[in-house]
């Protein structure tokens, strides 16, 4: 499998006061194109910092990463934020939904970072929101969907530019059982049959069984690869 994501001695602390707190040390990790990565580990085990290195919501402290073959910890922030609207999409736990904006306009917001005319824009909404199964629900508000809907609905905005990887922060998180089995079956879904490289920090032992691949993650140290079979 090529990997899609390099990440080559990478290290990354923070200053809490006079101290210098290390969070990932020395991490080196190959993800593979169309692969299903769960990142595990407890509460402060650097798992959430090293989706947002891959991500380019953080910068190392030392090493590099390379995503499709672009070195991004050598970007400026301009080129980072050029890049991260067209090769990355968000999952978060809280969906990050703008509530005055409906879900068709929730999807499109991406969308209008690029070069799209608005029919182009109309039509990619449209097969997102199809995707996920809410093309019946394009003009209802957050406040007017349950929390798996608008989980659905963050996910159309997710894959909405076709990006390179996709990158969930504890996506199923906020929701109840069933709404998270639906959410898992639909990542999984994509990764399958669109070939969505995924990686997604989970806590929950369920969620991570739907990854073909997981890591964990023990005090900033990554332990050896296991892979499984979902199904």
């Amino acid at each position: 499998m090529t990997p899609i994501v390099e990440i080559i001695d990478v290290s990354k602390s923070y200053r809490r006061g006079n101290r210098t707190i290390p969070v990932l040390v020395d991490i080196n990790l190959n993800i593979g194109e169309g692969e299903f990565l769960a990142l595990m580990g407890p509460s402060g085990s650097g798992k959430s910092t090293l989706l947002n290195l891959i991500a380019a919501l953080d910068q190392v402290d030392s090493g590099a990463i390379r995503v499709g073959g672009i070195d991004i910890t050598a970007l400026s922030e301009n080129e980072l934020a050029e890049w991260r609207a067209v090769n990355v999409g968000f999952i978060f736990q809280f969906y990050n939904l703008i509530p005055v904006l409906t879900a068709f306009e929730n999807v499109e917001l991406p969308l209008l970072l690029t070069g799209l005319s608005r029919k182009e824009r109309n039509e990619h909404v449209e097969i997102a929101l199809r995707i996920v199964n809410l093309e019946e629900r394009m003009d209802h508000y957050p406040a007017q969907l349950s929390g798996g809907e608008q989980q659905r609905v963050a996910i159309a905005r997710a894959i909405v530019t076709d990006p390179a990887i996709l990158v969930a922060d504890e996506p199923t998180g906020d929701l109840d059982k069933v709404a998270a089995r639906e959410i898992l079956e639909l990542m999984d879904r994509l990764n399958r049959e669109s070939n969505k490289t995924i990686i997604m920090v989970t806590h929950d032992p369920r969620a991570a069984e739907k990854a073909r691949v997981i890591r964990r993650l023990e005090k900033g140290f990554l332990n050896d690869v296991h892979s499984q079979d979902p199904h």
